[in-house]
């Protein structure tokens, strides 16, 4: 009896002990790689990569912007729930792992109710090679299309190999994201989601030479689009889009640009501060809660480390949805996240925008980017960003930026206007 109760002992520890390490197995090693992810909005499937790696404290999830990376800010994995936060987008994944696969919810600012978005993943499995027969639609193209902002036409900027396309579509406030897909059955189904912005488009040749495009997801992003070669959309006196240097102005441009509001910790500073008199100031209207915004923001962080200690200051007047102002806990976290060191003042919310920023023409795109001399006057303006999946026209801007900066860094002071001038209230 005394051998069979130890054999039994033996066996059920070596049951338990297999428990365990299967159990360890389940939250470490078998949520590890690469998953193929997807939304639902609005009724639409929309595609996106999303990478998971690390352990316990180290555990993260990476979402794919083209070749730029957006990263959880924080993770976990336990008792088969994984959940995924971009605190910095207030979006949040949470998914179980059954079978082999991911199912679960999304939930991001702008949801029409509380359970968010269906979501679901699968283990990235290589797809078979693509149709050998995709046309080339490298290039930009013109978009008709009349916003509420002005605008009479978009651009939509293609980079291909093969059947594989990398695209975005630019509006004045800037654009989709990097929208990523393949050649099939005659169209490419193209599609976007680092954290924010779902979208999907599809993309089908047209015999005239245009491409239709059917836009879905996305929230208002809905309805049909179609874009024609440059020279085309010239010969056929189509409008041009809108010059992201001209489109918002100064009421007066020989009027100090003048502000004051609190920074995140509750202190006022106003543009007669130390900090930022007699410096050349880029002021951004700016808001977390606008992909376009975190888009710039990681540049102005690489122009800031670059040119500051030669006299440039960075402050972004930032608006944010009132329930938000409370902890400022988004505007904290997107800091965080991008090692944002210029300033932030809380300028209000994104509806008092106009009010609190009464010196500009036509301010309406997020981001705007006022370049102010040394003398505290507006030197230049730029309307949107373009990112990197823009292209060319990244490279254009970034081009702007540093020659506007280093030539405004190049003049002297001068006579500054007095200390008196009147600031806007906070």
């Amino acid at each position: 009896m005394k051998g069979l109760s130890k054999t039994i002992l033996g066996f059920t520890a070596a049951i338990v002990g297999f428990g365990a390490t299967a159990a360890w197995g389940a939250s470490a090693a078998s949520i590890d790689g690469r998953w193929d992810a997807q939304l639902t909005v609005n009724g639409a499937l929309i595609p996106f990569r999303l990478d998971i790696s690390g352990d316990g404290a180290t555990l993260k999830g990476t979402l794919y912007n083209g070749d730029d990376k957006e990263f959880t800010t924080k993770a976990s994995f336990q008792n088969g729930t994984l959940v995924l936060n971009q605190e910095h987008y207030l979006t949040k994944i949470v998914a179980t792992l059954k079978d082999g696969q991911l199912q679960g919810k999304i939930q991001m600012r702008g949801d029409q109710g509380p359970e968010g978005s269906a979501f679901e993943a699968k283990r990235h499995v290589d797809a078979p090679a693509a149709a050998s027969d995709a046309p080339s639609i490298a290039g930009n193209w013109i978009v008709p299309f009349e916003s509420n902002k002005g605008e009479k036409a978009w651009r939509f900027i293609v980079k291909q190999s093969g059947p594989d396309v990398t695209a975005a579509i630019l509006r004045v406030d800037g654009d989709t994201g990097a929208l990523t897909g393949t050649f099939h059955d005659g169209k490419w189904v193209l599609s976007h989601f680092d954290g924010s912005r779902p979208y999907l488009v599809e993309v089908t040749p047209a015999r005239d030479g245009s491409l239709a495009m059917v836009q879905k997801g996305g929230g208002p992003r809905t309805g049909n689009l179609t874009a024609y070669r440059e020279d085309v959309a010239q010969a056929k006196s189509l409008p041009a889009p809108s010059d992201y240097t001209t489109h918002t102005t100064m009421k007066d441009p020989n009027e100090v640009f003048a502000y004051s509001f609190p920074d995140v910790n509750g202190k006022v500073l106003s543009n007669n501060d130390p900090k930022f008199k007699g410096k050349v100031v880029l002021a951004i209207v700016t808001g977390t809660w606008c992909p376009n915004c975190h888009d710039e923001a990681q540049y102005l962080v690489q122009l800031y480390k670059k040119y500051r200690d030669q006299g440039l200051e960075i402050v972004a007047l930032d608006f944010e949805e009132p329930e938000q102002q409370d902890d400022l806990a988004r505007v904290h976290a997107f800091m965080k996240q991008y090692g944002v060191e210029y300033t932030y003042l809380i300028a209000g919310a994104p509806a008092e925008m106009w009010e609190k920023v009464p010196q500009a023409v036509n301010l309406n795109t997020w981001p705007a980017t006022l370049f102010v001399g040394r003398d505290g006057r507006v030197k230049h303006i730029h309307a949107g960003f373009a990112a990197p999946a823009s292209g060319e026209f990244n490279t254009q801007l970034k081009q702007e930026f540093t020659s506007t900066i280093e030539k405004l860094l190049a003049e002297k002071s001068g006579s500054l206007v007095s200390a008196n001038v009147a600031t806007v209230a906070h």
